[in-house]
């Protein structure tokens, strides 16, 4: 099957990179990935579906009218900080986290807005990244988020409602044990909640959608998980906050990053993929607590941090060799032999 056929088609196009936008969200440059990932989102929310949906095409749409570059475009870099801003700040602002809530007039011109504006700062991070061959990850979907969440708080016309997720292992005052459930719903949810979806299910979806287009990454982000849930369990975290997969997300975001997508596969660079999702699971706990007085949520803040602090002292580490310039298609195509 040719899933590059509507990459250049004259009315298709755009549904193309919209799709890979999704996919990009994972790191898969893949239209039929996003497609799966939005079926996914659609069997917990409808209402999380069309909102990413809205919050790609607002971006990458910027993007084209912007006349950025054809080939950045093309592969949905421009799309998938857009489709995050949205469903964050739907997520947010809704009365129930899990499905999310129909957004007003007023909230769909202010997130096609903020949309909208990562793509201006991805280009912004990208340029300023450049030449230090490390790209912006999610960073425009967490500066822009983090800013138009902050904002909603001083305007009547945007219910910020309850702020519904926890945030902060704090939040949780009885001690529950673990359970069979916390395992596999932790884990699954840890997949879920890189799209703010609390379902475990979805999460899972979400794990094949990303297997259509590598094995590989399928495997990192599910070990990821596994590992970011594992860690948070081990050191006592609330088991609240690990069946709903908090620990777990920014974990499972930083092996992918770093096992395969921006690293050569290797059992060095396992390893050091393995321990930046330890960190990660850590570090989650530690942003929460810090911004939990200012009432923001942690986003992808923690495998951002983490995966820039280990790409951009790399080269440093002669066992770990970058992935081919221009990004392979799949970790399977840069895999060392």
């Amino acid at each position: 099957m040719n899933l590059d056929r509507f990459r250049d088609h004259p009315s298709l196009f755009f549904v193309d990179w919209s799709l890979r936008g999704v996919g990009q969200v994972v790191f898969q440059n893949n239209p039929l990935s996003g497609l799966v990932i939005l079926a996914a989102l659609a069997w917990n929310s409808w209402i999380y579906a069309a909102i990413c949906v809205l919050g790609v095409i607002a971006s990458t749409a910027t993007a084209l009218v912007l006349k950025a570059d054809r080939a950045v475009m093309r592969d949905g870099l421009y799309g998938f900080n857009g489709a995050l801003v949205g469903l964050a700040l739907v997520a947010f602002t809704s009365e129930d986290f899990r499905t999310g809530a129909i957004p007003s007039v007023a909230m769909v011109v202010y997130l096609v807005c903020a949309a909208a504006f990562t793509t201006m700062a991805f280009a912004s991070m990208g340029a300023v990244l450049a030449p230090y061959k490390t790209a912006p990850l999610t960073m425009p979907f967490v500066l822009v988020g983090w800013l138009f969440l902050f904002a909603v708080l001083k305007f009547d016309a945007i219910d910020a409602g309850p702020m519904a997720k926890p945030v902060s292992p704090e939040q949780f005052s009885e001690a529950v044990p673990y359970v069979f459930a916390t395992w596999y719903e932790g884990i699954g949810t840890s997949i879920g909640q890189i799209f703010f979806q609390d379902n475990w299910i979805s999460g899972y979806l979400i794990v094949i959608a990303i297997a259509l287009n590598s094995r590989i990454s399928a495997a990192m982000g599910l070990l990821g998980a596994v590992v970011g849930t594992l860690v948070a369990a081990i050191y006592g975290g609330p088991e609240g906050a690990v069946r709903d997969g908090l620990f777990g997300y920014n974990s499972a975001l930083t092996a992918m990053a770093l096992g395969g997508v921006f690293l050569v596969l290797t059992w060095r660079s396992l390893l050091y993929a393995v321990f930046g999702a330890v960190i990660s699971s850590w570090l989650w706990a530690s942003v929460a607590i810090f911004l939990k007085p200012i009432g923001m949520p942690v986003l992808t803040s923690t495998f951002v941090l983490v995966t820039w602090l280990m790409l951009l002292g790399q080269g440093a580490f002669k066992s770990l060799e970058p992935a081919p310039a221009g990004e392979p298609a799949a970790p399977e195509d840069g895999r060392a032999g």
